[in-house]
């Protein structure tokens, strides 16, 4: 086992990260190496569905390491077809891609539209996306993407990703051209700070790509797997979009994502799409597995309720300290500080065993384990409470 002092500088430097260093997790909780825990309320970014280290994925990986890791992408295994069909049986597509990280499955996404652009739609390309989206870091997701620390890195961007406005029909509507063949959007953004599209822009999205043959895709790498309360965020504006991407919680914490797409929509052939590792049927079991937990009679009403519970808890926080709104749905939700502020609250919240995120200079993002308790969320606000109340006291004296 490895012990300090530790070899940090054998990993690449890609971002600022504290000294310690975790070697075990359960649930909410994580435990660095000298034995301090810590509750996690980022959860390696919405990926750990059931939290670390669930019984019911590590079950699900032992066994399947001892029957077939992987026998190449050139053919059928047992595992992948059985995580394919729950996943066309319980949304409104018709075929899978299986593929290793979000990013990747956006790239196909991205691929996908613009083969059936080259088939059906004269050799249309472009796929317009929103400021604010995050879609990946390869040099495509990153062109789609409408953040603005992309823009001077690694020119020249892969083009053809106009920017439209979120929730802003008509911004949408005024760049659709001859050169357009699909509208890609998160039905949360959440890099940009936990900004939802209404369900009803979402329906009128559906309704302005179907008038002009446009294919609809819906990035739910943060939003899917049970995350907003619904198997799927889409669900909850009652639309059927054409392709789908699902990342993060479909491994409930190994690398396991999806392309989906409608039957009319699945346009590849034999060549344009591929990866060696693809459909493994050691990744597939983990997602088989946290598609089972999820699919549970009460699993998804559960989020539900919990979501409620920790929005209320932190509309309650933010009104005693004289903050912004809370924004998001079921248990992927973030906090208006109003202030500039929410690095500092992350690293004074990690300093008293509390994980929580800063995607935005003054927006603290909760993405909890779908399972997490109440008493977990009670213990999360008072420790937040009580950093508010020292930030607060000294910013007073200051």
């Amino acid at each position: 086992m490895l012990t300090a002092p530790y070899p940090y500088d054998a990993l690449m430097e890609i971002t600022a990260r504290p000294k310690t260093v975790f070697v075990q997790g359960k649930g909410s909780r994580l435990w660095d190496d000298g034995g301090k825990r810590y509750l996690d309320f980022i959860q390696g970014w919405a990926v750990n569905a059931l939290g670390h280290a669930p019984p019911a994925v590590a079950k699900a990986l032992a066994d399947q390491a001892t029957r077939l890791i992987t026998p190449s992408p050139a053919y059928f295994n047992d595992t992948s077809l059985r995580l394919a069909k729950a996943l066309v049986d319980q949304s409104c597509f018709d075929q899978v891609f299986f593929a290793n990280s979000g990013a990747e499955a956006n790239e196909g996404a991205i691929k996908l539209a613009r083969k059936y652009g080259a088939r059906h739609k004269g050799g249309a390309y472009e796929i317009i996306t929103f400021a604010g989206g995050f879609h990946g870091r390869t040099l495509a997701t990153m062109a789609a993407s409408g953040k603005k620390a992309f823009e001077p890195l690694f020119e020249p961007k892969v083009p053809g990703f106009p920017k439209a406005r979120l929730n802003d029909v008509a911004s949408v509507e005024a760049l659709i051209s001859d050169r357009t063949i699909a509208v890609m959007l998160e039905p949360i953004q959440g890099e940009a700070g936990v900004w939802p599209a209404t369900d009803a822009f979402l329906r009128e999205l559906r309704t302005l790509t179907r008038q002009h043959g446009l294919l609809l895709i819906v990035d739910e790498i943060q939003t899917g797997i049970g995350r907003t309360g619904k198997r799927f965020a889409y669900e909850h504006a009652e639309i059927t979009p054409d392709i789908m991407t699902l990342g993060k919680g479909l491994g409930g914490g190994v690398p396991l994502a999806a392309l989906l797409a409608t039957e009319q929509a699945s346009c590849f052939e034999h060549g344009d799409q591929g990866g060696t590792f693809n459909g493994n049927p050691l990744m597939c079991a983990a997602g088989l597995a946290v598609i089972e937990e999820i699919g549970q009679p009460a699993f998804l009403k559960s989020v539900t309720e919990t979501g409620l519970y920790l929005e209320a808890e932190l509309q309650r926080l933010s009104a005693r300290h004289g903050l912004g709104e809370v924004r998001g749905r079921g248990l992927l939700l973030a906090l208006d500080l109003k202030l500039p502020i929410a690095m500092a609250i992350a690293s004074q919240a990690f300093e008293a065993g509390l994980l929580l995120n800063a995607p935005q200079a003054d927006t603290l993002r909760f993405m909890p384990a779908l399972n997490v308790t109440r008493e977990e969320i009670v213990e999360m606000i008072g420790l937040l409470d009580a950093i508010l109340t020292k930030v607060g006291a000294a910013r007073r004296v200051a």
